[in-house]
């Protein structure tokens, strides 16, 4: 099956009428037919039901499209990445990270690197914060990531970046809000969610706090799942800074404990590249001047 068949497939798919797919295809009805016969031939499944008011996706049809449009899209934007390359850029330096750690100094360290290196550009791919499959397997030259997760694994070179403290997420409007740091006490009378992700020393400040002031508290599955809580009023969080995106959508004020979190980014030892050092350097010294920045 190849890329043509695909998109005969979809437009049948989405039109229901040979005649009408054909015309929106430029080609013709028996052409069209006979290139889903060729595909059904091939999979040894019926994609269609075939009646004189049209067509229409059989079960197998459907789940086989879905597949079939996420492929189409992921071509089509490696066709277009390929053709930015084939215009602009001869090297590539793909750095992985959480997306919330992204939005604030990333897009001013690639603008300033790609000022100075024009044929080089630099690719973010956003990953879970503890996962480096992708980086070990080689498809990110550069990782953002905690020191505990990565500082055991060989063949990898870390290079500092920052410490990161934790933070109460709230509502702006929480009284919590105008306070400059928030104290275990504080917490007092409210539902604290845990869970989600959350590294071993958020965690240790989670158990702390409810050992301490046996505070009420739940699981909330993910990040996302407990930003939508915190906005229906159904409870507070801890978080590391470093997700924090500065968009004020929420109050982060700075929790008092210990704990830091040791973030870093990491290359791959036996990658030489000057331009890969180059943007690493780049990077720390963006937050080393904005040291006030520890989040």
């Amino acid at each position: 099956m190849d890329t043509k068949q695909i998109d005969y497939i979809l437009e049948l798919a989405k039109t229901k009428n040979f005649n009408r797919a054909a015309e929106n295809l430029f080609i013709s009805q028996p052409t069209l037919t006979y290139q889903i016969k060729l595909v059904e031939e091939e999979i040894r499944f019926r994609l269609f039901e075939r009646s004189p008011k049209g067509a229409v996706l059989t079960p197998a049809g459907e789940q086989f499209c879905v597949t079939l449009r996420n492929i189409r899209a992921e071509l089509k934007r490696a066709i277009e990445q390929g053709q930015n390359f084939s215009t602009r850029y001869r090297k590539n330096i793909t750095i992985g990270l959480p997306m919330r750690s992204a939005i604030y100094f990333l897009p001013q360290a690639i603008e300033i690197f790609e000022a100075d290196n024009e044929s080089v550009s630099i690719t973010p791919h956003f990953l879970p914060l503890c996962d480096s499959s992708t980086f070990l397997k080689g498809e990110e030259d550069i990782l953002f990531a905690r020191n505990n997760d990565v500082k055991h694994i060989p063949g990898i070179k870390i290079h500092e970046l920052f410490e990161s403290r934790i933070y109460l997420i709230t509502e702006r409007t929480d009284e919590l809000a105008e306070r400059a740091i928030i104290h275990t006490e504080d917490l007092r009378g409210r539902v604290l969610m845990v869970g989600g992700g959350s590294p071993p020393e958020l965690r240790a400040v989670q158990q702390r706090i409810i050992d301490t002031i046996h505070i009420d508290y739940f699981n909330s599955e993910d990040r996302e799942t407990t930003l939508t809580n915190i906005r229906a009023h159904k409870g507070i969080c801890l978080a590391p800074g470093f997700l924090n995106d500065h968009n004020n959508e929420f109050a982060w004020i700075l929790f008092d404990c210990p704990e830091r979190i040791d973030c870093v980014l990491c290359t791959h030892a036996s990658d030489k590249r000057e331009s890969v050092m180059e943007f690493v350097r780049l990077l720390q010294n963006i937050y080393r001047e904005n040291n006030t920045f520890d989040v």
